[in-house]
């Protein structure tokens, strides 16, 4: 007989069975040890950096973008990107294609290049399985060939984790068509314009006009891992960036999420929290991948200042994860999904159905997400892009911000006439329902 629903049998023949989703062992974890989550302990060590690569590894937007692009993010003071995680469609390219050609659908030809996004940055796993150079023209360059602006990376677990039979080192792949020292059209671009992108090292900052985004490596193990020096960099990161534009991080493994097939990591969120006790100041944003859905998750400390943690996972691996369920009924946010002595955790939006994209907009004050689904594969494709998620985050005042149709002074969302109260019966469509 099993044991307590442990997936590990006690009987003579001492079978082992499929392993046990979180919600079975009787609480909502967000965020499991490394114990509960069976870590993979095999870390990968680092590259060593050439003599060109030099700390602090920052990469300036305006070295990769026109002085035109640049001067209108500047002038309007927006700035606008995608944000999308877990891309590699290597089992069923569809997901991944709908969600290229979702994200194409951004672009407004008539718009400024504030209004337009900048760029793709993705939070890892951009080619399955195991992060292999001659997986890069179908599951990178070519699902993005019609993608017309440069795409950043952090680097996934499947990015690192390189087979031992055939020779490869860990991170071959990703630091030749993420972290090469010149543009160059590498082989495994074949007939895509595209040029290797010039990240620094494997963990790096992007600097921005309007925000900085710190990219951390959280390895190959099983709910991540961070070392030194790698860690000793981020602290200084934390310390040394300018303070007048919100500061992000990214990486891979979530240190928050209320999915049914990872969870969050307690380890990174330990490591992330730890590094900004040291440093003396915490990011204004968390940005994740891994787990193949889409949450909006915020931690509010005790003195009531928000940290917003998201999940963006669903980019284009065909298989997605589900939110837990509560009496296997699906959660209607917001939840409050912890009280704990970090803060109270909240769930407050999320999308396990469907891929998706998400598009952040920057201005001095406010980062703004709209996260939009895309068709599934068997639905019609002229169904086009929807808006599940609207939401707007004051970064100085570390607080969210209600979504307001009044249409009252300080509304981003205010229409030009105010929306009359619909009769019974008659509701009005959600005015974020596409776009």
């Amino acid at each position: 007989m099993t044991d307590n629903y442990s997936g590990k049998h006690s009987g003579a023949h001492k079978h082992t069975f499929g392993r046990v989703r979180p919600i079975l062992r009787g609480h909502f974890p967000v965020a499991l040890d490394a114990g509960a989550q069976h870590r993979d302990t095999r870390y990968r060590d680092l590259p060593v950096p050439e003599a060109w690569r030099t700390p602090p590894y920052r990469l300036a937007l305006a070295d990769v973008l026109g002085h035109e692009e640049i001067a209108a993010i500047e002038q309007n003071k927006r700035l606008t990107f995608h944000l999308n995680g877990d891309m590699g469609g290597i089992k069923d390219a569809v997901p991944q294609e709908l969600v290229a050609k979702g994200m194409e659908k951004s672009f407004d030809p008539d718009a400024d290049a504030s209004a337009n996004p900048s760029f793709l940055y993705i939070t890892g796993d951009c080619v399955y399985f195991n992060g292999q150079i001659e997986e890069y023209y179908k599951q990178f360059y070519e699902p993005y060939e019609f993608y017309p602006r440069p795409i950043f990376a952090v680097a996934g677990n499947h990015d690192g984790e390189n087979l031992t039979d055939d020779g490869s080192r860990s991170l071959d792949g990703f630091m030749r068509n993420f972290c090469a020292q010149h543009p160059e059209h590498l082989p495994e671009a074949l007939d895509s314009h595209r040029t290797a992108m010039t990240q620094p090292y494997v963990y790096w900052t992007l600097t921005t006009p309007l925000c900085n985004i710190v990219g951390l490596y959280s390895n190959v193990p099983e709910g991540g891992d961070i070392r030194n020096p790698q860690l000793a960099w981020y602290v200084n990161e934390l310390k040394t960036l300018p303070q007048d534009v919100p500061l992000f991080v990214a990486l891979h493994h979530p240190p928050y999420s209320a999915d049914d097939h990872h969870s969050g990591s307690a380890h990174i969120l330990k490591l992330l929290d730890d590094a900004a006790t040291e440093a003396g100041r915490w990011p204004d944003m968390v940005l994740a991948g891994h787990v193949h859905n889409y949450q909006r998750i915020s931690r509010t400390d005790s003195e009531g200042r928000v940290t917003p943690y998201l999940v963006t996972g669903a980019g284009g691996y065909h298989n997605l994860h589900h939110v837990l369920k509560v009496n296997h009924q699906a959660m209607v946010p917001p939840v409050v999904l912890d009280r704990g002595e970090r803060g109270d955790v909240t769930l407050h939006s999320y999308l396990d159905d469907h891929h998706g994209f998400l598009v952040m907009t920057v201005t001095p004050d406010l980062v703004i997400g709209d996260y939009y689904q895309v068709p599934r594969p068997q639905e019609p494709f002229s169904k086009g892009n929807q808006l599940v998620d609207h939401w707007e985050f004051d970064w100085k005042a570390k607080q969210w911000r209600i979504n307001d149709l009044s249409g009252s002074a300080g509304s981003s969302l205010a229409p030009a006439e105010p929306i009359p109260f619909a009769p019974q019966g008659h509701p009005h469509r959600n005015p974020r329902s596409s776009r």
